[in-house]
Order: structure tokens, then sequence, then C-alpha cells
């Protein structure tokens, strides 16, 4: 019996990501060491590998598990700038990150978005500084603690930043170095995952092919829950359902897999061909959504405004889609409740703001097509258009799943139970005072302005009297203001002045109006 730590092999294209996977595993799925013809003819990682090896249970678990072996499954991610959505996918399924650099070129751009995939999804990291066969020998310690050192100081404002730093040569027409290192570093930081084994069961396939006489496999992991055999399963995107037949864990078979479990799930009556990659699961566990709403966690290193009505890639799971944000916050360090109101915001600014700390933003992600989600799913939000010369973090935001909506009329369902308001100001002058309480206000709106919403609102002069406004006055867009006092003297004589003399035509008392319009209410009305 064993236990299985899921180990991302992450890190920027060519810095050996596969070579070493290879070198490591002891068994190789269906998947594995880039035996797509695309990826053996291009040369590069295009999508997740998986393979696999074990050691004896690391002596600090001991008395924590009842098994005499750890096994590790190790997922072999693109590292190619265009295929980093593939990475976001991939997170979901691990526990631990082996993070390759090439030595004799340090930290490159997508090694630093590997970095903000590990700090968003909280794994623990081994830096491997690969290549280090391209070293002369004579030079290789003194080059190895200098490349660390710059490596410790990109990582100092990390929660990686006493990570341990592991040398190794992979050279696949060399002599191996630093193997036995790795291995030695990778028990030492081995540690027994939260698994929940009770609960709805939702599995992420990364590979769908057909076996002819025995059905369809389905190789994933168990990202919640368990399955036996003759359970059954849901495919909510073709919406069928289907018994399990027979079930293995690296070509052993099994009776039940449970959360944290690398496995091929095998169905029948049901055509391969039909679906590639996503999720199976219980039953009416996920659903497909066409809004979300998540709290926004800003990627410090994302250069680039996020703006309202703006669009980003979100991924959810192995899904990306298109969607149009909308953000608003509010002062608060509570969930998100439909009983709040929160004031919408244009856009966050790059630039940290020591005063917006005890503010909560949000996000509104419209999609652009239904996409499948679960309860609290890790929603994370990329620019994919930025260019991949650019040298710069394209992840700009994340959160997890609080709301969402199945219901494709959303607009008129979900949206208006949305508090999200806008502060709205307009601005008039005193035309003329008519007695000490009543006066008569231009230029606030134009003639063609419905009138009838913004009788009874409050307004305030530049000189801060209070007063409401009465009626409409003609039919040039003038209204007549009635105030809870006397006005006040300098305004009057201003006022007065200006009307009697031309010198001063340009001296006037501004009427502010302020209001909010809430931004998804059907009816456009206005409040105060």
């Amino acid at each position: 019996m064993a236990l299985n730590l899921n180990i991302g092999i992450l890190g920027h294209v060519d810095s050996g990501k596969t070579t070493l996977a290879k070198t490591l595993s002891e068994i190789a799925s269906t998947a594995a060491f880039d035996k797509d013809p695309q990826s053996q003819s291009r040369g590069i990682t295009l999508d997740l590998g998986f393979s696999s090896f074990s050691i004896s249970t690391p002596s600090h678990l001991l008395d924590r598990v009842m098994v005499d072996k750890f096994q590790y499954t190790l997922v072999d991610c693109p590292g190619h700038a265009s295929l980093i959505k593939t990475v976001i996918g991939g997170a979901h399924i691990i526990d631990m990150i082996l993070l390759v650099i090439d030595v004799t070129k340090g930290i490159q751009t997508q090694t630093a978005e590997c970095l903000v995939i590990g700090e968003i999804t909280q794994k623990p990291i081994i830096v491997v500084l690969n290549k280090i066969d391209l070293i002369p020998p004579d030079k290789q310690d003194h080059f190895i603690e200098k490349v660390t050192k710059k490596i410790r100081v990109s990582l100092k404002g990390t929660i990686f930043k006493d990570s341990p730093v592991v040398a190794v040569s992979v050279n696949p027409n060399g002599e191996h170095q630093g193997l036995t290192s790795l291995i030695n570093q990778i028990s030492e930081s081995s540690f027994v995952p939260d698994r929940q084994s009770t609960g709805p069961f939702l599995f992420a396939v990364d590979h769908c092919f057909g076996i002819k006489g025995q059905g369809t496999i389905l190789t994933g992991t168990v990202l919640k829950g368990c399955i036996s055999i003759n359970d059954v399963i849901e495919i909510p995107v073709m919406a069928i359902e289907r018994k399990i037949k027979s079930i293995q864990v690296f070509r052993k078979p099994v009776k039940c897999i449970s959360q944290g479990d690398r496995a091929g799930i095998c169905v029948t009556q049901f055509d391969s061909k039909q679906f590639e990659r996503g999720l199976i699961c219980t039953p009416r566990v996920a659903n497909y959504i066409y809004c979300a709403i998540i709290p926004i966690n800003r990627i410090k290193y994302f250069k680039y405004p996020i703006n309202s009505r703006s669009k980003f890639h979100v991924t959810m799971g192995y899904e990306t889609a298109l969607g149009t944000i909308t953000i608003f916050a509010a002062k608060t360090t509570e969930d998100f409740s439909f009983d709040v109101d929160y004031e919408f915001i244009n856009n966050l600014n790059p630039i940290f703001d020591e005063s917006s700390q005890d503010i909560q933003y949000f996000a509104l992600i419209e999609f652009e097509k239904p996409v499948l989600a679960t309860d609290n799913a890790l929603v994370i939000a990329s620019k994919f258009d930025v260019s991949t010369s650019s040298n710069t973090c394209r992840i700009g935001f994340w959160g997890n799943l609080l709301q969402y909506s199945k219901d494709k009329d959303y607009s008129t369902i979900f949206l208006p139970k949305l508090k999200v308001y806008k502060v709205k100001t307009k601005v008039g002058s005193i035309e003329r005072i008519v007695d000490d309480n009543i006066a008569i206000v231009k230029n606030m709106f134009k003639k063609e302005t419905p009138l009838d919403s913004f009788i009874g609102l409050t307004v305030k002069t530049s000189f801060g009297d209070v007063g409401r406004i009465d009626s409409s006055f003609g039919k040039s867009g003038k209204i007549k203001v009635c105030f809870e006092n006397s006005l006040n003297g300098k305004m009057r004589d201003i006022v007065d002045k200006k009307n009697m003399d031309s010198d001063n035509r340009n001296n006037k008392v501004e009427i502010i109006l302020s209001f909010k319009k809430y931004v998804f209410d059907i009816n456009k009305r206005i409040y105060q």
C-alpha cells in the first residue's frame, strides 16, 4: 500500500523538465514524455505528461502514516509561454512543485509565472538547478553558489524564500549528477496531504482513449471524494451518466480511489473521440455557469491596470474562457453578500495603495460561453493576449468562486440581486433667489431630461446650504429648490451682485446633487 503525492514539474521552456521526469520515473502513463507526435516534431512539451516513481516512506512520516512507501506522480507541464493556461489548468491537481531552472540562464519569464501559480495554489517548492554539466567542473561549485544567491534574492519577497535548492544534471546523453540529492530532498520535503475521502466525487480527466473489447479509459486525478467500481459518474460536458467498469492506478487494478489518486477509470458505451479533457463527477455536482463572483486577489507582478468592462482569460480547472469583468468593493472583511451595497470601481491601478487594505474588492465575471464549475472552485484570470515577448507576468488576479448563475437569462434573474452602485454628481448654479428659502437653479439638467425621478432629492450649495428639489421650473430644464433654512447671506450677495453687475457674471453659486444609481437595476431607479 502506498500514499500518493502529485508533483508538478514546472519551469521555462527548454529547462529540461521532461528529461528530469523521464530520469526520475519508474512507470510512465500513456501520456508521458511527449509521446504526442506534434510534441516530438516540435521538440517541446505541448501537454501535461504523467509518470511515477516510489520510495520507502520518509522516516519523519513513519509515525503518521501506515504505509510502507510513497508514490510520487510526476506532472510534466509545458514551459512555452503560449501554453501557460495548460500549466494553470494542471496546478489544481498537484501537491508539490519542482521548479526547474536552467542554471546557465537563471529565472526567466515563465519561471516567474510558475512561481505565481505556486503562490496562488500555496504549494511547497523545491528549486532544481538543472544542466550543471554545462559548467566546467572546476567552476561548478562557485557558479552554483552564485546562481543560488541570485535565486534567494528573487524569492525573498515570496512564500518560497526558504525553499530548498538542489543542483542536478540529467543530460540524456551523459551521466546524471545530483539525482540522489534531489530524491533525498523530495523525501525530506514530503508531507501527509489533507485528503478527504467523503463527499461528492470530482475527477480531473486529462486524457481519454479507447481499448478494443474493454471500453473507454478516462485518466486523471481525483480532486475530491472517492469512487468505487459499479458506481455511477456523470460526464457533464456530454450530459450523460455511465457506470464504472474497472479502475487502475498505474496499471494495477484497484476497487476504489480517493482524493489525490492518479488513476484510469474504464466505462463502456462511450466514444473516446467525443471527450478529451475536463471534469467527471458524482451526478449533478458540476454546473455550467454564465457568470460568477469572486474576491479579487491581485498578483503584485501584474503591471497592467485591471479595468471594469475589460476582458480576461479565466481559467477554472482545465477550461479557459473569455470573460468580461465588473469590479466592485466595500469596506468590509466579511464574505460577499447580496444584502450589502457595493461601490462600482472603474479600475484597479497597478500601484498598491495602503489605504485600500481594509477594502474588499470583488469581480463579477460574465463569460462569453458557459463554463463548467463546482462550488468554491479556484478561478485564475490572465491576459494571454499580451505579447509573449513582453517579459511581463500575464496572470492578473485570482479568487475562489463565491456565487454564480446557471441561468442563461442571468442578466434579468441574477444580476438585479447584485447591489452595485455608481455615485453620480450633477452640478448647476443658482439663477435667482425667489425668497429666503427658495431658489431657481439652471444648468443642472437638460431640457429633455425627465425630472420626475429627481423630485424630492437633497442638494447642497457650495456654501453648505441644504435643500431639496421641489419641482421643475419652466420647460428649459430649470428646477425650483426649497432650502431647510434661510439662505446664506454672503451667497445671496454674490447672486444679487452677479445679476446686477456684468463684471461678476462668472461668480456663481453652485448647487450640487449627488445620488446613487445601481448598475444592474432593471428599473434604473435613483437613490440617495
